[in-house]
């Protein structure tokens, strides 16, 4: 094959746990009778919550197919590039197995939020029921002066794997770091700009589960902490990276994958063309966030890049597009992030499809691919 499949997952092949009945059927064609994938397929999801292997169980079971980890990219996967990072402390947000993923991606200090709560009872105090005695704890403080309380170590980045659960808490802490460049306990510091890097992973705004209406993703826990951060500070909260997609550090490093699993099975043809199914080209992020980190994809290029759109997900083929986000508020709204300068002709899909099992017909024939 001179072509590989990115798949999404969510509206694509499952809605929540539930699998769209044509993920089946289109897998059994994908695979020979040893079960042997014949095309080189990554999964792309924005999820950040599991370790790809996990991922790679459920779709297994969900598809019918084996699938391995190596055929699965997380949203937070190309942070094992960002090597810089791995040996520093850094602020994990999120929920799942933080502190799992984190290491398992090359992070050896990661600290969560709860750690911080833990060490910082005095800062989380939106819910009353969760607010410390602090009579009681000042009490004990004195009692225990001598007894060196639990020391962590300070982080210089925060990580945004994804949506966590309490939102309030999450918010609360992480700008308590921004602002204190680490020390969550001391006073804000509104001259502190630069604040430390935050990397964020998912900038989905919503995401279709088994609900009629698409339910909230990372990308509005983004959007709050990004209006908050402004409306304290007056400036806007920058990142060092961002990724999932549709970001084109996601791409290239899928397309990094496909490339291994075709070298793995020894397929001599070079991969030409690939078809994000379920998801769009990749945008461009702005200027001024910092794209070093692409350099070591630079030279993944696959020739081109097809975009078939199903409709099983959120993609609507009757919504108007945009020509400028920055003033089109009554007629259409662009729901991607911030720092993504929106192109029309990039979320325009090459191919619209029913469902994922048209979509392996629809690129089998324009391959002339016959298993």
């Amino acid at each position: 094959p001179s072509f590989g499949f990115l798949f999404d997952i969510d509206g694509v092949l499952v809605r929540g746990k539930t699998p769209i009945p044509a993920a089946k059927t289109a897998f059994q064609k994908l695979v020979n009778s040893q079960g042997q994938f014949l095309v080189p397929v990554v999964f792309v999801t924005n999820a950040g919550d599991c370790l790809r292997q996990k991922k790679a169980d459920q779709l297994s079971h969900l598809l019918g197919v084996p699938v391995s980890q190596d055929q699965v990219m997380m949203s937070h996967s190309p942070l094992r590039m960002f090597k810089r990072y791995h040996e520093k402390c850094v602020l994990v947000s999120g929920q799942g197995p933080l502190l799992d993923i984190a290491q398992d991606l090359g992070f050896c200090q990661p600290i969560t939020i709860e750690t911080l709560r833990e060490k910082h009872p005095l800062l989380d105090v939106v819910d009353h029921d969760r607010r410390p005695n602090v009579l009681h704890q000042r009490f004990g403080a004195l009692l225990t002066n001598s007894i060196t309380l639990f020391v962590i170590p300070v982080p210089v980045a925060v990580v945004l794997f994804g949506e966590p659960v309490r939102w309030e808490t999450n918010l609360q802490l992480i700008i308590d770091v921004l602002l204190t460049s680490g020390y969550p306990g001391n006073p804000y510091r509104h001259e502190n700009d630069p604040h430390i890097p935050v990397l964020a992973c998912n900038m989905d705004l919503m995401w279709v589960a088994e609900a009629q209406s698409p339910r909230f993703g990372h990308g509005t826990f983004m959007v709050c902490l990004e209006n908050i951060y402004k409306k304290i500070t007056g400036k806007d909260l920058k990142y060092e990276a961002l990724m999932g997609k549709p970001s084109k550090l996601t791409y290239q490093y899928a397309e990094y994958l496909i490339r291994a699993q075709a070298a793995e099975r020894q397929w001599k043809q070079p991969i030409q063309t690939l078809y994000a199914v379920g998801g769009s080209a990749a945008l461009s992020q702005d200027d001024e966030i910092d794209n070093s980190w692409e350099n070591e994809l630079a030279s993944a290029a696959a020739a081109r890049c097809r975009s078939v759109l199903v409709c099983t997900g959120v993609y609507n083929p009757h919504t108007e597009v945009p020509l400028d986000t920055r003033e089109s508020i009554t007629e259409t709204v662009f729901h991607g992030h911030r720092d993504f300068r929106f192109e029309p002709g990039l979320v325009e899909p090459d191919h619209i499809v029913p469902d994922v099992d048209a979509a392996v017909d629809l690129v089998f024939q324009l391959e002339n691919f016959a298993p």
